[in-house]
C-alpha cells in the first residue's frame, strides 16, 4: 500500500549489479514527504551506486564495468516527469533490460519474493522472517524497508532501496544479485501475487535468458490488504468476491470502469486498491458513480486507512458517503475500499457478508 502523491526529483545512477535505473532525491512514507539526497558508494557487489547521504554526486555519465559481471553505462540525460507521479528517466530505461544471464561468471544464488503482510512486524508470517533472516541482500521499495524489525535489517549484507516508481529497476537489480551469486530477497507489502512484483520478477528473470529453476526463485505469500483491512472492520468477504486497483498506471481507466461494471453490477463484494491521489481525483469518483449505478446507496463500505500503520484509521460508512472522502485524509493511496453486496449489513460496529449458512441451517 503505497503512496504516490510527491513529486520526486532523480537522476540516472549505475546500478549496484551492472542494471542502469532512476534513483529518486525524495519520496512518500506513509503520506509523509521525506527528503533523501543521494551520492554513489561501492555495493555488496563490487559495483558504484546510489545509496542515501547527505550530498548530491553530479552524473558524470561515464561507462564503467559492474563487478557483478554485467557491463552497464550511465545516463546523463535529464529526467522526464513519470506517469506514476514521480520524475525518472525516460521510459525506456526503465523498460529495457541491462543484463543477461550470459553475462555473469558466478554460480547462481537464490531469489526469493517475500510478502510482509499488512505493514507491523507482527503481521509478518513466521516463514517469511525466516526467509529474510537467511537473506543475504534485500531488495525493496523504501517505505517497505523501513517497516522491517531491526533483526532482519542488521542481519542482512546489504540492504538496497529505491522510492516509488523503481519496480522494474530493483526488481532487476534483485535478479542480477541473484545471478552474481548472492541469496537475495525482494519484498513487498501483502503478498507478492497481489499488485505486486513477483510476476514481473519471472518476466524479467525469462527476459534475461535465465530461468526460474537456475535461481531457485521462490514465492513466500503474506497477508495482502483485501483480509488485514477486511479483518479490521469485520466479516465483508467471505462470500464470493473480486480486488480491482483504480491506479492507471498498468491499466487504462476504460478497461478499470468495465471491470468495475461487470463486479458491481454482479453481486460480488468489491477491495478497491489504490482509490485516490492527485493525479486520480477522476479516476476515485468515477469509481463512485459505477457502483452507485448498481448498488443501494445505502450499501456498507469498508474504509481502513493504513492499516497496521501508526496512523491507521478505520471507518464504516454508507456508499453513498464514500463520493465526499475523497478530498480527505481518510482516503489515500494506502486506503483499502471494502464494498458490501445487497446482502451485506451492519451489526454491532462490524460489516457481515452472509454465506449462505442461513439457508441450510438453523440457528
Amino acid at each position: 500500500m503505497s503512496t504516490d502523491n510527491t513529486t520526486d526529483a532523480s537522476t540516472e545512477t549505475e546500478s549496484k549489479c551492472g542494471a542502469s535505473e532512476a534513483r529518486s532525491a525524495s519520496e512518500s512514507a506513509s503520506g509523509t514527504a521525506a527528503s533523501e539526497a543521494e551520492t554513489d558508494t561501492a555495493s555488496k557487489c563490487g559495483a558504484s551506486s546510489a545509496s542515501s547521504s547527505t550530498e548530491t554526486t553530479p552524473d558524470t555519465g561515464d561507462d564503467s564495468a559492474s563487478k557483478c559481471g554485467a557491463s552497464s553505462s550511465s545516463s546523463s540525460s535529464s529526467s522526464s516527469s513519470s506517469s506514476c507521479g514521480a520524475s525518472s528517466s525516460s521510459e525506456s530505461d526503465e523498460e529495457e533490460v541491462g543484463s543477461t544471464v550470459d553475462d555473469f561468471d558466478a554460480e547462481p544464488g537464490r531469489l526469493i519474493a517475500v510478502g510482509l503482510g499488512p505493514g507491523q512486524p507482527e503481521g509478518m508470517t513466521a516463514r517469511a522472517r525466516s526467509a529474510l533472516l537467511d537473506a543475504e541482500h534485500i531488495v525493496g521499495y523504501t517505505t517497505y524497508v523501513e517497516l522491517l524489525p531491526d533483526e532482519i535489517t542488521d542481519g542482512a549484507d546489504d540492504i538496497y532501496n529505491t522510492p516509488m516508481c523503481g519496480e522494474v529497476s530493483r526488481t532487476e537489480e534483485a535478479i542480477d544479485r541473484a545471478l552474481a551469486g548472492n541469496d537475495v530477497a525482494i519484498i513487498g507489502s501483502g503478498d507478492p501475487n497481489v499488485y505486486a512484483l513477483a510476476g514481473l520478477a519471472l518476466e524479467i528473470i525469462e527476459s534475461k535468458g535465465a530461468t526460474a529453476t537456475m535461481l531457485d526463485f521462490d514465492v513466500v505469500p503474506g497477508v495482502p490488504a483485501a483480509q488485514s483491512c477486511a479483518a479490521r472492520v469485520g466479516a465483508p468477504l467471505v462470500n464470493d468476491t473480486v480486488s480491482i486497483s483504480l491506479s492507471d498506471h498498468l491499466t487504462d481507466m476504460p478497461t478499470i470502469e468495465s471491470r468495475l461494471h461487470a463486479a458491481a453490477k454482479e453481486g460480488f463484494t468489491i477491495t478497491i486498491y489504490n482509490p485516490w491521489s492527485r493525479k486520480r481525483r477522476d479516476n476515485y469518483e468515477k469509481c463512485c458513480e459505477i457502483l452507485l449505478e448498481h448498488r443501494d446507496p445505502e450499501t456498507p463500505v469498508g474504509v481502513v486507512h493504513a492499516a497496521g500503520r501508526e496512523d491507521e484509521q478505520v471507518e464504516i460508512v454508507e456508499l453513498g458517503e464514500l463520493p465526499e472522502l475523497g478530498e480527505t485524509d481518510l482516503v489515500d493511496m494506502t486506503t483499502t475500499l471494502l464494498v458490501g453486496n445487497e446482502d451485506t449489513y451492519v451489526w454491532d460496529d462490524r460489516m457481515v457478508t452472509p454465506r449462505g449458512y442461513e439457508t441450510k441451517y438453523d440457528y
